[in-house]
């Protein structure tokens, strides 16, 4: 696994400070992107929380994801999460150690009372003594935000910079990629009062020290209630290495309702029944909390992090997906929802080479999907979209096959490779395809395509678009 290291410096520790007016929650930021340019320490927002007990706990869980380990527990390095301001909310995420959690906590414009909130992504500080402190906040009393430095901070520079260096996975970049993919693929399963969740969350598995891979459980919706299965079925909703579910607990005294998305079962039944073998499948579940949401989205596996999952290469084989992407990120500016039809009328690409461009723009980190309105939202971190071939080993593999000319198309069948390496892909329904190589024969498309169906879909892309031309 790949890792550089990220610097953080922020002018002071984030903290929760005691005022003559009353109780404020500091968070300090680091280096970030703003409509201006290049920020050290940008300032985001200064104002209350209207719900400030619910927004304290919310925020814990956030910390707490990026601070655990679930699979192979183990000390971890602790990274700080992204918050990204989008003009009418704030949005905080985080991933777990392990890469196979992703938590977002959105403030939404009703749980926020001050001045306008500003455009920009970047890190902000969350250190243990404030940890500590957001535990310790409760009651009814306001609770004051400002997100980064005041104006006289900004502009003064006295020499207290604090610094953190924090060894950054590629997979953590990845991972960012994977889940705005994943998530997009669900849909909303079942709506539960909180108190029902939280019954659901006491009667799962305790944390062990093991693989998550035996703590997989199944749940059926029925009505405004979750009901245990004993086995995996159509319909069902899995709950993958269940005891990643354990940080909302604490939010859900202060939660509503709680929804829970999963594939579509019209979907995905014929899918299950050709892969009994391996069922499981990815899942979220969202608290509502006053003028907020909390998130948590699990891979489909507890031993499996977003960043292997492969579902951003099948849009990466596209062969205009680099240009469109260049296109498409001029015309973003963090909102925070994208209309795919507008940015096709803006552009005049089809939604579908859109979409695509919105993957590429995943891979840096750019692009982000919010289940509750069913669409993309804009964050900008410091990487290159241009990379994705980099950070993704089957799509440089099948771009070398391609270069090489190792692929042959006779009708519903194509020749991946030479001599003996070749591999024998089949193409089903005109777009399905399997493999006969190892990778296939593991995993049967449920982390993405190998190489060499990649190759053959480059292939076929090329020919359908000279055809279109000539």
């Amino acid at each position: 696994m790949s890792s550089t290291t990220q610097s953080y410096a922020y002018m002071h520790e984030s903290a929760v400070r005691t005022t003559p007016t009353g109780r404020s929650l500091v968070l300090e930021t680091s280096g970030g992107a703003t409509p201006v340019g290049e920020a050290a320490n940008p300032r985001f927002f200064d104002g209350f929380l209207t719900a400030p007990a619910a927004a304290a706990t919310a925020l814990l869980a956030v910390a707490d994801v990026a601070a655990s380990r679930y699979y192979r527990p183990r000390p971890s390095a602790f990274l700080d999460p992204v918050i990204t301001a989008g003009g009418d909310r704030l949005r905080l995420e985080s991933f777990s150690a392990c890469c196979g959690v992703h938590a977002r906590l959105d403030v939404l414009a009703p749980g926020l009372d001050g001045d306008d909130v500003g455009h920009g992504t970047t890190n902000v500080d969350i250190n243990p003594p404030l940890r500590l402190a957001l535990a310790r906040i409760g009651g009814l009393d306001p609770l004051h935000l400002r997100v980064g430095p005041d104006g006289l901070e900004a502009t003064t520079f006295d020499g207290r910079f604090v610094e953190k260096k924090v060894p950054l996975p590629e997979r953590w970049l990845r991972g960012f990629a994977e889940a705005q993919v994943i998530a997009a693929g669900l849909v909303p399963r079942a709506e539960i009062p909180a108190a029902e969740a939280a019954a659901v969350l006491r009667s799962l598995p305790r944390p062990t020290q093991r693989s998550g891979a035996h703590t997989t459980r199944w749940v059926v919706p029925s009505g405004r209630t979750l009901r245990p299965a004993s086995r995996p079925s159509p319909g069902a909703v899995c709950l993958p290495g269940c005891e990643r579910l354990r940080s909302l607990q604490q939010v859900l005294r202060h939660a509503s309702t709680v929804r829970v998305y999963a594939p579509d079962p019209e979907r995905s039944h014929d899918e299950w029944s050709r892969s009994r073998q391996d069922p499981a499948a990815p899942v979220a579940w969202e608290a509502s909390l006053p003028g907020m949401r909390l998130t948590l989205l699990l891979s489909s596996h507890a031993s499996r992090g977003f960043s292997g999952e492969g579902g951003v290469l099948d849009d990466l084989a596209g062969g205009p997906v680099a240009r469109d992407a260049d296109q498409v990120a001029e015309l973003l500016a963090w909102e925070p929802k994208i209309d795919v039809a507008d940015l096709s009328a803006q552009s005049g690409l089809r939604p579908g080479r859109v979409r695509a461009a919105l993957t590429m723009l995943g891979t840096s980190g750019q692009i982000g999907y919010d289940l509750a309105e069913e669409a993309h939202y804009h964050r900008h971190l410091p990487y290159a979209a241009g990379a994705a071939d980099i950070r993704n080993p089957r799509l440089r593999g099948a771009k070398a096959l391609v270069a090489q000319g190792a692929i042959r198309i006779d009708g519903a069948l194509a020749w991946v490779g030479k001599g003996e390496h070749a591999y024998l892909v089949r193409i089903e329904d005109g777009e399905r395809m399997s493999c006969t190589c190892l990778w296939w024969a593991k995993y049967r498309g449920g982390r993405g395509p190998c190489k060499h169906v990649l190759a053959t879909r480059m292939v076929r892309n090329t020919e359908k678009e000279s055809a279109r031309w000539s």
